[in-house]
Parts: structure tokens; C-alpha cells; sequence
């Protein structure tokens, strides 16, 4: 990329910017998440309609994540985020005027395809910005905002909705989006573009791209609910997706002008990165996921007491980015990460200590473990990633790099909901077993005490059985809580198994040129 003649101000404005609009696509991906009852019930949608204002989102981002790197070289990053800018804003208002669930699910997928072209976009951009010390902050900048967006995502849009109407969850991106697609081509020049590359595009190469990465999301993101491949839909949908990847990765070896190149992952430090970075994707998203689960379906909390008590990792988040930075320029970075995934592990071994009763307080200090650490997993495993990649595969190891993140994440999340279904019907049937081997005269002493306070014995015995059923179904969801923690935290500390075999470097005031 060619940056000779921009100012260091220059250069952070444009840095700035990009990073607000990364964080605008990032929070977009769980704003809905809180709000999907109301937006259901002001599109009269049915229940498995509304899910896909969620999936169609997702499906169309990790589609656009690895070919923004193709078309940031084809139209230059100020005009692909420029144009990604203004029809981000344009789909928001759609999506905010939105008249039914069919209208809402294509205007989403818009939005999702065209944000996904601001996120690795840039990574790559800071990256060869800056060099030495100032270059370990974009790792810890863009770090905060890969972690902040999805975790505030549900506190902001419940107290949207709440506050004003849940179309205001996307009438809210056009201020921002419009000024962001107003100051990048003012700013400057970035790179030159080179439209001859769009003539000479792999047509088969996208669509088997989209194929690939659209379906697979689908299928995790259906998957738990219908029985993964017991559903027609999930298994013509993994069916698509295997075809697309043959497909796929034929074309990325053999075509003349591929769509996205996977030569970054000859250099095995990158493919060691991008390993760790699926099981940072994984504890990320699987823990911004399961705490929220948790509040409302076992303590009954609202959506604001959700995002009042969740709100703490993100505070945590943001004062571990400084430190993450500044740790990557003092000692290995091996080393860094290795304490953070040591600390996120042990943070899910704290939350898998958790009970019915647990609320804020009591989620106070593992949260804030969890969302300390996240950042001295995030900051090392980006520089792993990206230093000394050369400038002409930088965008595609920026795609490549994100895009196991989101691939983490969503197999996370698929993962984490099977493993919850399937231990809290284990749980129920031990609860039953025990329960049918209890005390008779223990369980006569409890149907006469309910029978004190009712005339109808019948009606005690009814509500006695329904006092235990819900008793056991919360024991049971919870127990099912700590037994994916409890995997988490195993998932963690085997992870720590690759950290001796990538070569890292430290950032002095120098750029490094080369991985030794």
C-alpha cells in the first residue's frame, strides 16, 4: 500500500474512522438479540421466522469477510469501505422500515453482506499503516472493538427498544454511517485500485465461496434447534455447503485469478494464529451467549437487568487493552497469550460454579476475568497473524485471520446450545431416577403441608408436582450451564498446547519485515 504521503494524524483519523465503522457491523450482529420479540410481534412473524433476522445477517457476513480482501484490492479501501459505509446505512433504514419478516430478512442480509467488508478490512489497513510500538495498538484497538460490539450489542438494543421502538435498533447506524461515508474519501488515499481485476474475476470461485460459508453458517445456526441433520432443511443445507467447499478449494488452487488466496497459511505461525483465533471465536461468542441465556431462562431477568449485569465484561475489556499493547512490546508474545487463555480458562471454571440463585454480584468477578483476559488472548494472536505477512497477502490474511473468529464463534454457539439440550434432558432423567427412589413418607410429609393451605387435595397434589417439576427443570438447566463452562475451560487449556510452536516477534520502534 502506498501511505508516503499521509501524516501520522492523517493516518489515525482514517484509522479512527474505519474502526467506528467496524464496530457499527460488529454491533449489528447481536443488537437485534434482546429485541426479537418485539420485532417479531411488529412484523407478525411466527417463531421460526424470527430467527431469521439473526441467521440471514450472519449467513451474508462470513460470506463477505474473506472476499473483502479481493475487492479492497480490485476497487482500493477507501472507495470498498466507502461504498460498504453507504449501503450499510441504506439497508439499516430499510431494515428499520421494514414491513414484513420477508422484507426484514432480505434487508438484513443486505446489511450483513455489505458490513462484512468493513471488518477485516481494517485490520489489514492498521497494519500497514503503522509500524513498531504504534502497530501494537491496532491489534488492542480493534480487540476492543471485536469484543465490546457483540457483548453491549443486547444491552443497547434492549434499552432501545425499550426506550423508543425496536426500528430505532437500525435507524440509529444512519448519523454515523452517513458521516463515515462522507470522511473516507476525504481523507485520503489509501492504496490505488485496480479494476482490471474485476474482468478477470472467478465467477465459480465466489459462488462456491458463498455456497460454502453461507450454508455452514445455516447449518449451525439451525442446527441445534432442529436436530442438526434429522431436518431436511440442515441436511440439504450441509449437503450445499460440502459441495461448495470441493468446489472452493479446487478453484483457490487451481484458478488463475482467485477469489480469495490461502497462500498466508504457508507460513505456519499464521495457520497457529488462526487455530487459536476458532478457540477465542469459540469462549467469545459461546460466553457472550450463554451468560444472557442464563439470566433470563433461569432468573427470569428483563432485558435491562440482562444488560446491567453483562455490561461488566465490557468494562473489564476495555481497561485490559492498554496492558495486552504494551505487554506485546516488552516480552514474547507466546508468553501473552498463554496467560490469557490460562485466565479465560480459569473464568470459565469459576462460572462453572454457578447456581440458581447467582445474579450480578455473584457473575461480577468471573465476567471480569473473562473480559480482562479476552484481550491478552486477542492482542498477541493478532500480531502472530499479522507481522511480517508481506503487503501483497496482507488483505488476505486480515479475511483469512477474521474469519476464523466468526468461525469459532458460530461453531461456539452451535456447540454450546446441543451440549445444553442434550445435559439438561441427561440431568432430568438422573433427577427422575433419584426422585423415584426417594423417601415415600418424605414425599406424603410434603404433599400435607401443601394440603394445609388448599382444601383440594387433588389440586395440593397438583401444585406440589408442579413446584418440583420446576425445581428440577432449574437444577437441571443449571447443572447443563456448568457442564459447557466446564468444557469451555478444558477447551482453553488444551489450546495452550500450540503456544510454544509459533515464532512471534516484539514490536520495537522498527517495523519487522520478515517471520524468523
Amino acid at each position: 500500500m502506498s501511505l508516503e504521503n499521509l501524516s501520522n494524524g492523517r493516518k489515525l483519523l482514517i484509522f479512527a474512522v474505519m474502526a467506528f465503522g467496524q464496530f457499527m457491523a460488529l454491533l449489528d450482529t447481536q443488537v437485534v438479540a434482546a429485541s426479537l420479540n418485539s420485532i417479531q410481534a411488529g412484523l407478525s412473524a411466527g417463531p421460526d421466522e424470527i430467527a431469521w433476522v439473526q441467521t440471514a445477517y450472519l449467513m451474508a457476513e462470513i460470506v463477505m469477510i474473506p472476499l473483502a480482501a479481493f475487492l479492497s484490492q480490485a476497487l482500493s479501501t477507501r472507495w470498498l469501505f466507502t461504498l460498504s459505509a453507504a449501503l450499510f446505512t441504506l439497508s439499516s433504514l430499510l431494515c428499520g422500515a421494514a414491513w414484513s419478516i420477508e422484507s426484514m430478512t432480505v434487508f438484513r442480509a443486505i446489511q450483513g453482506f455489505v458490513g462484512g467488508a468493513m471488518v477485516p478490512t481494517v485490520f489489514a489497513t492498521g497494519f500497514a499503516m503503522f509500524d513498531g510500538k504504534r502497530r501494537a495498538m491496532v491489534p488492542a484497538v480493534l480487540g476492543v472493538v471485536a469484543t465490546l460490539a457483540p457483548t453491549l450489542g443486547p444491552t443497547i438494543g434492549g434499552w432501545i427498544t425499550d426506550a423508543v421502538s425496536w426500528r430505532w435498533l437500525f435507524f440509529i447506524n444512519i448519523g454515523p454511517g452517513i458521516v463515515i461515508t462522507v470522511l473516507m474519501p476525504i481523507l485520503g488515499r489509501v492504496d490505488e485500485p485496480n479494476l482490471a481485476m474485476l474482468k478477470r474475476i472467478d465467477w465459480l470461485h465466489a459462488l462456491s465461496l458463498a455456497m460454502f460459508l453461507g450454508a455452514l453458517q445455516y447449518v449451525l445456526e439451525e442446527g441445534p434447534r432442529h436436530q442438526w441433520l434429522e431436518d431436511q432443511a440442515v441436511a440439504t443445507a450441509a449437503l450445499i455447503s460440502a459441495v461448495g467447499a470441493v468446489v472452493f478449494f479446487e478453484r483457490s488452487f487451481f484458478s488463475r485469478m482467485p477469489i480469495l488466496k490461502l497462500s498466508p497459511f504457508r507460513r505456519p505461525t499464521f495457520a497457529l494464529a488462526c487455530a487459536l483465533n476458532v478457540v477465542i471465536g469459540f469462549g467469545l461468542y459461546s460466553a457472550v451467549y450463554l451468560t444472557p441465556l442464563f439470566l433470563g431462562r433461569v432468573r427470569g431477568f428483563s432485558s435491562m437487568e440482562i444488560g446491567t449485569t453483562v455490561f461488566v465484561a465490557g468494562i473489564f475489556m476495555t481497561a485490559g487493552a492498554p496492558l495486552a499493547a504494551r505487554l506485546t512490546t516488552l516480552i514474547d508474545q507466546r508468553i501473552v497469550i498463554a496467560v490469557g487463555f490460562s485466565l479465560f480458562a480459569a473464568s470459565c471454571w469459576l462460572m462453572a460454579q454457578i447456581t440458581p440463585v447467582w445474579g450480578f454480584w455473584e457473575l461480577l468477578w468471573p465476567q471480569a476475568l473473562r473480559g480482562f483476559s479476552i484481550l491478552l488472548c486477542i492482542v498477541p494472536a493478532v500480531g502472530m497473524a499479522l507481522n511480517g505477512v508481506p503487503p501483497s497477502e496482507l488483505r488476505y490474511a486480515s479475511g483469512l485471520f477474521n474469519l476464523m473468529r466468526n468461525l469459532g464463534g458460530a461453531i461456539g454457539i452451535a456447540a454450546a446450545t446441543t451440549w445444553i439440550q442434550d445435559s439438561v434432558r441427561l440431568n432430568v432423567e438422573r433427577f427422575g431416577e433419584a426422585l423415584a427412589h426417594a423417601n415415600p413418607a418424605g414425599l406424603a410429609h410434603a404433599g400435607a403441608i401443601m394440603a394445609r393451605h388448599t382444601a383440594d387435595a387433588a389440586h395440593a397434589r397438583l401444585m406440589m408436582d408442579g413446584a418440583l417439576a420446576q425445581t428440577v427443570g432449574l437444577q437441571a438447566l443449571t447443572l447443563a450451564f456448568r457442564d459447557v463452562f466446564l468444557v469451555m475451560a478444558a477447551i482453553f487449556v488444551a489450546a495452550l498446547v500450540l503456544v510454544p510452536f509459533a515464532r512471534t516477534m516484539i514490536l520495537r520502534d522498527a517495523a519487522p519485515v520478515a517471520e524468523h
